[in-house]
Parts: C-alpha cells; structure tokens; sequence
C-alpha cells in the first residue's frame, strides 16, 4: 500500500497528531498533547466515544454469548468468514492494516487477523460490552476499542476497513461511508456486508432492530457519493434464498412476543447441508461466478491512490 502517515483526530479538541507506525495505539498514543484528553477506559477498553457507550446501543449484549457457542458450528458463519477474508486477499493482496468496524464476538476479526502476517488489527464496538467476549477470542496483538462508526478519529490510518451486518442497523450510515474513506490509506478500502432486498423485510428485521435491507444498487451509490470506487459487488446467501422467503411467509409464533428466534439452533442436519451448500456458492463467487439474487450484498470499493 502507499505510503502515509496514520493521523488521531482529537475527539476532545480536534488536534490532529501523528500516530506511530509500530507498536500499540490504544495506550498512550491516544493522549492528546494539546488539551490533555484521554479516553477513559471500560473494562480495560479504550472508550472514543464514552457518552455512545453509556447510552448502549441496538444490540443486546447478553446476545454475543449466544453467538459464541454457535459460530463455530452454525452454518452462516464459517462460509461468510471464508468470502470476506477471500475478497480482502483478492483485492487488497498488500495491505498491512485492517479495521473491522462492528467486530461482535471478533470471529470474523480473527479468522481475518490469522489469514496473513498484518502489521496492524483492530476491532471496534459502539458498546463496551461486547469487546471481553472477542478479546478472549482473537490473538493478543489484535487492539480492541469502543468507537462511534460515524465520527472515526483517524485519518489515512487503515489499508482496509471490513463492517459486516452492521450499517443496516445505523440511520446515518451515509456519515459512517464518509467516515471510512477519511480513516482509510490512499489505494485502502472497504469491505461491506448487508442483508438485501426490501421484499425480504419482516420481524426478523424488526426484533434485530435493522434500519433497513438494501436494494440493488443502494449501498453501491453510497460508496460514490463517499468518494469510493465500487471494484466488486456481489449477491450471497442465493441457496438459502428459497428458505428465507419461505420463512418471512410462514407466521413465526411468539416473534412479536419474546423477540425469539430459532435461526442459532436449526437442525443439525439442516446446519449441515446449508453450511455445504455455502460454501459452495463461496467457492463459486470467489472464482467469479455470482448468482443475481441472494439474502446479503457484499460491495468492495476503493479510495483513490494518491
């Protein structure tokens, strides 16, 4: 990747400073030298945006133990891992830093960190809460901290950005896109991940607390309207496209009531053979061949080399 130097905006004051090329930067690197800010801490974990993290935010933390003891066997997980770290190595097959915004459990963060020798990884959540759960899973050089997804403070700082099923849940997500392409290097950029098709919409979407579902074409005009060049844009989740309509048709009782779901528990032999059938289609679309329809869109887009 270019060269250039990684930037902390001050969240106090709005000083920029240098941040250094080795070593940690959620330590001491975060100090501001011109008015004395420092992030406080939760739980060990550096707070950027300290008044988001006391308010929460949509996703309820009780629900990462959840996905813990799932996502080593649940068939969505595994096969997405594997397309994203694989588009990351297609596209961006020199880049040294990688941020997932919204990392949850940090299994995605993890299988990414492990795919190469990064110099730099970081995971950021808007709460606090969730970030013991995905430090007791990723390696101990990854950096974890809390950060409001659309007031990023850095500039120029990341080879590429990954956010994966979180813009959905955010109203201004064109400010976050905006975000990105600040925090990113010349030639980095971003990896995105979003349930798609509005005739898809149902409770499912509502209990998860989802802004919206895209359609085609919407998050790839956002990007533009960023300043970032759209270089791949995919449909996934086309075989278990059927089973999805099929279960926004079917009344789901006690949805409404108990916000409950079965989607971490299936079968065991319907796990399996949806998670083979996956990675199939991973397989296909990281050799190029996108089916025209699926339940998510993945959109990689590049910032501009300087």
């Amino acid at each position: 990747m270019p060269a250039s130097p990684p930037i902390l905006v001050c969240p106090g004051c709005g000083a920029e400073k240098p941040l250094p090329e080795a070593g940690p930067w959620l330590g001491a690197a975060l100090a501001c030298e011109s008015c004395g800010w420092a992030p406080p801490r939760q739980d060990g974990f550096a707070l950027l945006a300290p008044a988001l993290a006391a308010q929460g935010s949509d996703y309820d933390p009780a629900g990462f133990a959840a996905l813990l003891a799932a996502e080593p066997w649940h068939f969505w997980f595994a096969p997405r891992a594997r397309l994203l770290a694989g588009l990351i190595a297609r596209h961006f097959p020199a880049a040294e830093s990688f941020l997932e915004v919204g990392c949850g459990t940090g299994y995605v963060t993890g299988v990414i960190a492990r795919a190469r020798p990064w110099r730099r990884v970081l995971g950021a959540e808007v709460s606090a809460d969730g970030l013991a759960h995905a430090a007791r899973l990723l390696p101990p050089e990854v950096e974890l901290m809390q950060m409001d997804a659309r007031e990023m403070p850095f500039r120029a700082a990341f080879d590429v950005i990954g956010c994966f099923d979180v813009l959905e849940h955010i109203e201004q997500d064109q400010e976050v896109l905006h975000a990105f392409a600040a925090a990113l290097r010349p030639g980095g950029g971003v990896v995105l991940a979003v349930p798609q098709h509005m005739w898809l919409w149902s409770g499912a979407d509502e209990h998860a607390q989802h802004k919206r579902r895209y359609g085609r074409g919407e998050l790839e005009g956002r990007c533009r309207v960023a300043g970032l060049q759209v270089v791949a844009s995919l449909s996934y989740n086309s075989v278990t496209l059927p089973l999805m309509l099929a279960s926004r048709l079917m009344p789901r009782r006690g949805l409404r009531e108990t916000g409950a779901t079965d989607e971490l528990t299936p079968p065991r032999w319907l796990n399996a053979a949806l998670r083979a059938a996956l990675q199939a289609e991973v397989g296909m679309s990281l050799k190029g061949l996108h089916l025209p329809l699926g339940g998510s869109r993945v959109v990689v887009a590049r910032k501009a080399a300087a």
